[in-house]
């Protein structure tokens, strides 16, 4: 039984926009008039770790998504994409940034970063659809790479039940007036 209008499952690693990501679609929501449930673990992810945040759109239950739940896994991160690939329905997509962070074990050459292909493979047995963006790149084609997560925001825009101009007054409020041309940027190029 659905409980929900849309659930999702954004992760990453700590430093890449996660929290600030789960906020704007909040305030999205709340906009919409979306009752909205959620939950964010980030213990010891200050710089690094891992990252796992859950939204439900139209949920008057609890506020995880549970295993084989979500519509949607967000990953800023292709490693953080298959760790919880175990949340995603058969029925959902997973939308995933091809730019990996890599952990300081990988940048000190004590283990090696996988191969795309050997992350990618097993996440296309498990849901319905699989997108790759290399949201990094289109961050610093808009003018600043930190703006990443939200490149990612532009092509979630498309599956889930919040309006754009929703998406964009969230986003207007929720970054420093500074960097609104380059976030509302990156926006339009995640969108594609």
């Amino acid at each position: 039984m659905r409980t929900s209008v849309c659930d999702i499952v954004l992760v990453g690693v700590g430093g890449q926009g996660v929290i600030l990501l789960s906020n704007i679609i909040g305030k999205a929501a709340l906009k919409a008039g979306y009752p909205i449930r959620g939950a964010e673990t980030h213990g010891m992810a200050q710089r690094g770790g891992s990252v796992m945040n859950h939204i439900r759109l139209g949920c008057e239950y609890g506020p995880l998504v549970p295993a084989g739940g979500a519509d949607v896994l967000l990953a800023l991160e292709p490693v953080e994409a298959l760790r919880y690939a175990h949340y995603l329905s058969t029925d959902g997509i997973a939308l995933v940034n091809t730019y990996p962070v890599h952990p300081t074990t990988v940048t000190t050459g004590q283990f090696t970063y996988p191969p795309l292909e050997e992350i990618l493979t097993p996440l296309q047995r498990v849901c319905n659809k699989l997108k790759t963006i290399d949201a990094t790149k289109l961050a610093v084609d808009a003018g600043n790479p930190q703006a990443m997560n939200v490149v990612m925001l532009g092509a979630l825009s498309e599956y889930i039940p919040l309006r754009e101009e929703e998406l964009i007054e969230a986003l207007s409020v929720s970054v420093p007036a500074k960097f609104l041309e380059v976030n509302m940027r990156a926006f339009e190029f995640g969108k594609g």
